[in-house]
């Protein structure tokens, strides 16, 4: 397995990856919605709020998973979420989705990241050290349909601890239908 952050060269694919892999498990319309966003991610975020990993096995893209800033008025810390993530289905249950996070979150440590969230199934991101938080705790920057999968974790020694909000993501995210 190869791995890259070369995100621009391959925008077109990763943005397929991401539609065909959603439609497969969500249906054609959440996979039109999650492809658009990836293209959406690559095409409007600027670069300093922008991680991208993929996953590459015979110089086919298999994998990939999107890191994007989020702020907090009142707090200082560096905070990213991680979302979307997409395995080709064909890849799917070999543990390629949890070696994308694993490299994507080591990535972040070593930048100086010091919290990073998600919002999506907490059994299967807790592997991964995430754990359930109160949008008290931690403020989320839309309204969440599923509060139960806000999930987060500290990348650093300290424990998490409250962010002071509100929060604000990239553009590409500011859409009520994503949360």
């Amino acid at each position: 397995m190869d791995y890259s952050t070369d995100y621009e060269t391959h925008a077109a694919a990763i943005a397929e990856l991401f539609r065909a892999a959603f439609t497969a498990s969500e249906g054609a319309e959440e996979g039109a919605l999650i492809g658009a966003l990836a293209c959406r991610l690559i095409a409007k975020t600027p670069t300093e709020d922008l991680r991208v990993v993929t996953a590459w096995e015979d110089g086919a893209l298999v994998g990939g998973i999107f890191f994007t800033r989020l702020t907090y008025a009142g707090d200082p810390r560096t905070v990213f979420m991680m979302a979307p993530v997409a395995v080709a289905t064909p890849h799917q249950g070999k543990g390629i989705g949890q070696r994308l996070i694993a490299r994507g979150l080591d990535a972040l440590r070593q930048e100086g990241v010091e919290i990073a969230v998600t919002y999506g199934d907490p059994a299967f991101y807790g592997r991964v050290g995430f754990e359930p938080v109160t949008e008290a705790d931690l403020p989320a920057p839309q309204p969440l349909n599923q509060p139960q999968g806000w999930i987060a974790q500290s990348l650093t020694e300290a424990p998490l601890t409250p962010l002071r909000g509100p929060a604000r993501c990239v553009a590409a995210f500011d859409d009520p239908a994503l949360w």
